[in-house]
């Protein structure tokens, strides 16, 4: 079984909580253990996963974070860069799942949150599984 790093950026902690519930209830239906590193913002999240990969603790690595428009460029910015660096460690070989929400308003962050709804948390978990069968597939790691 898979040892997994959520890592979580813990602006909006009700939606976190949320986001968490369903990446939790995913790794754990499927058996695999799981910890949680918590940082400030979806900006460090990409550091964060690539410090815990120099570790060799993990197998693979769940994202998580929430996104909300804003009156200014900011939301581009971390929205634009946390993606760019979740990508950037995903083409160097790390097995993540990016469930940082990048949402207009709060009710959409809701809606894609719950996970008795859209449970993007869960799917995170599950893209981050998907990504590590394909490197066993390939005999990666």
């Amino acid at each position: 079984m898979a040892h997994v790093l959520i890592a979580e950026a813990r602006f909006y902690s009700h939606l976190n909580d949320m986001l968490l519930d369903g990446v939790r209830s995913a790794l754990e239906a499927e058996g695999h253990s799981h910890e949680t590193v918590t940082v400030p913002g979806a900006l460090e999240l990409p550091a964060a996963i690539s410090l815990a990969a120099d570790s060799g603790r993990y197998d693979a690595y769940v994202a998580l974070g929430v996104v909300i428009r804003g009156e200014t460029y900011h939301f581009e910015v971390v929205s634009n860069e946390s993606a760019r660096g979740i990508m950037a460690l995903t083409l160097d070989g790390l097995a993540i799942g990016n469930g940082i929400l990048t949402v207009e308003n709060e009710e959409q962050a809701l809606a894609r949150a719950d996970k008795t709804r859209k449970d993007k948390g869960g799917e995170a978990a599950k893209a981050a599984l998907a990504m590590l069968a394909l490197k066993e597939q390939f005999g990666i790691g």
